[in-house]
């Protein structure tokens, strides 16, 4: 199983790369995929991963949203675990509008802080398969499409999150 690099790791301050059009609809990016949803599953806390996070220097990134919607009612069924891909996405709007947003990383952990979001964001991103969609959120998914885009542009949320704290984290110990 991929493993989630921490803070230090090369590939996580560099710009990643488009995925080659070649990839698209193959298995070798399928598995890419696979990797990470792999790597996100156990992190109970994480509701999205981007590639350089298990070393992948591509343009990817997944979220749970299983993990971001609201819960389901009282008496419901938990929400079966669902993985959306945006690959070599794209921000097309952003609200002017912004707020304060609690903001933790995967590949930062035990860090926290305050970041400055768009309070909406759309996205234009490919599927495995190759096909564009456009994706509109506010709220916390806007905020997860900032973080992640961020990722695959070499930045963390540390480098522009105000009052930081550390709170140690059981997973921080086996990184």
């Amino acid at each position: 199983m991929a493993t989630i690099v921490q803070e230090g790791t090369a590939v996580l301050r560099k710009p990643a790369h488009p995925v080659p059009e070649k990839l698209f609809g193959t298995e070798e990016l399928s598995r890419m995929v696979a990797d990470m949803a792999d790597a996100l599953d156990p992190e109970e806390d994480g509701v999205a991963l981007a590639a350089p996070q298990i070393s992948l220097p591509y343009r990817i990134f997944i979220v749970r949203e299983d993990r971001v919607l609201p819960t389901p009612p009282s008496g419901m069924p938990p929400r079966a675990p669902h993985v959306a891909v945006y690959i070599n996405p794209e921000i097309m709007k952003t609200s002017r509008k912004r707020q304060k947003a609690d903001e933790g990383c995967l590949s930062v952990r035990g860090v926290y802080g305050t970041t400055h979001r768009h309070a909406r964001v759309t996205i234009r991103a490919r599927r495995e398969d190759g096909s564009t969609f456009e994706r509109g959120a506010g709220g916390l998914m806007a905020q997860i499409f900032e973080h992640e885009m961020d990722h695959l542009e070499g930045v963390l949320f540390i480098d522009h999150a105000e009052d930081m704290v550390e709170i140690p984290h059981p997973h921080a110990a086996r990184a």
